[in-house]
């Protein structure tokens, strides 16, 4: 069988967990031969623990010059994402790289574009989409159980501590990382909304800043989606509420979908609301409701299942579960709600990417957070999400 050979740039928490993935064979027929991070101290620790038969590198281009490879991933801070894959594409390489696709939708689509002139595998670690829980809610939209949908509810928390922001030079600031919740936690949900629901004609956000914590980026969000047949949506994301909470509610013609602690509900209306509502005559009443518990066997094989489902792409053309190119639509969403939210106003989708880069632009320049490290355009550790 054949074996890719494959570099990681970036060996922080993220990058270094997926480098012992592949020395531990749970990602089949890929040899790993490479990496490449500028931390001394992350190089040091690849020398003692990924074996004399991968090489380390300080700098990407003589990575990407000398490298035994034929595929990367690039497990980087979110700036770096888009050039060094399109670095990674010139040199005829095919490209996995972390979330989120990038900072800007503008760098993105021109990611997109060195992609689509090669006929390299790109993919995005999208790995959520591999849980049989989103599958399976999916698969409810898609074959239409719910019908028409109406509306459509996500309160996601995830707490994070000031020592959690504290803790990298780059996080948590405009310069270093490009946003807060929206860019660090919620690209999974982002795009696992999009691919489940499409993408909104329009949102209005409210982004507060700072509000839970000593950072210059967006820890509290509210957001209100549009789409063309008339459903709406509610986002609420934060890092500063304990307990937290994970809810999704989906409402449809045909009933209502809750999904929470790892369940999936569904409240299946026998008859479905507009048919009732036209034909009902008694006054009060409501359409008789039925609640199931929807199963969703299988497993959840997240970052290794994207991973064996990128090398299997590369060597049998297998299909993509997270096709690189649509890193776009989730960013897109979340541009959207941060560019909402500066200019106080409703943002129609597609955005508008020059004013979106001039607006992070100017946040960028007013900035008086002072970080460990102030470079943007450097490869440094991959933060946890």
């Amino acid at each position: 069988m054949e074996e890719i050979k494959l570099g990681i740039i970036g060996i922080g928490n993220m990058g270094s967990s997926h480098a012992k993935s592949i020395l531990e064979g749970r990602v089949k027929n890929a040899r790993l031969t490479a990496v490449c991070d500028i931390e001394p101290a992350r190089l040091q620790w690849a020398e003692t623990n990924l074996g004399a038969e991968v090489e380390c590198f300080s700098d990407q281009e003589e990575f990407y010059r000398r490298a035994d490879i034929e595929a990367v991933f690039i497990a980087t801070p979110h700036y770096d994402h888009p050039p060094l894959a399109i670095k990674a594409f010139e040199k005829d390489l095919h490209v996995l790289i972390e979330k989120p696709a990038g900072v800007y939708t503008k760098a993105v689509r021109e990611m997109n574009e060195a992609a689509q002139k090669t006929d390299k595998v790109f993919g995005i670690m999208y790995n959520q989409r591999t849980r049989a829980i989103y599958q399976k809610l999916k698969d409810l939209v898609d074959s239409d159980e719910l019908g028409e949908i109406k509306r459509i509810n996500w309160i996601i928390d995830w707490y994070r501590s000031q020592s959690y922001y504290d803790n990298g030079g780059w996080r948590a600031t405009w310069e270093g990382e490009g946003g807060g919740v929206l860019l660090n936690q919620d690209p999974h949900q982002l795009d696992l909304w999009q691919w489940i629901f499409g993408m909104p004609k329009k949102i209005r956000a409210f982004a507060e800043n700072g509000k839970y914590h000593h950072i210059e980026v967006e820890d509290d969000v509210t957001a209100y989606l549009e789409y063309e047949n008339g459903a709406t949506g509610v986002f609420v994301t934060s890092t500063g509420i304990a307990p937290e909470t994970n809810r999704l509610e989906i409402t449809g013609n045909k009933g209502k979908i809750i999904v929470e602690n790892d369940e999936i509900i569904f409240r299946r209306l026998r008859t479905p609301e507009r048919e009732f509502n036209a034909e009902f005559r008694g006054g009060f009443g409501r359409p008789e409701c039925w609640e199931c518990e929807v199963p969703a066997p299988g497993e959840d094989p997240e970052h290794v299942g994207i991973l064996n489902n990128w090398i299997d792409a590369i060597i049998n053309g297998t299909e993509l579960i997270a096709p690189g190119e649509e890193g776009i639509k989730g960013l897109t969403i979340s541009n959207a709600m941060h560019l909402s939210s500066w200019t106080d106003d409703w943002v129609e989708l597609p955005i508008d990417e020059v004013l979106f880069k001039r607006k992070l632009d100017e946040k960028i320049e007013r900035s008086t957070f002072v970080k460990e490290s102030t470079e943007v355009k450097t490869m440094n550790v991959e933060g946890t999400f």
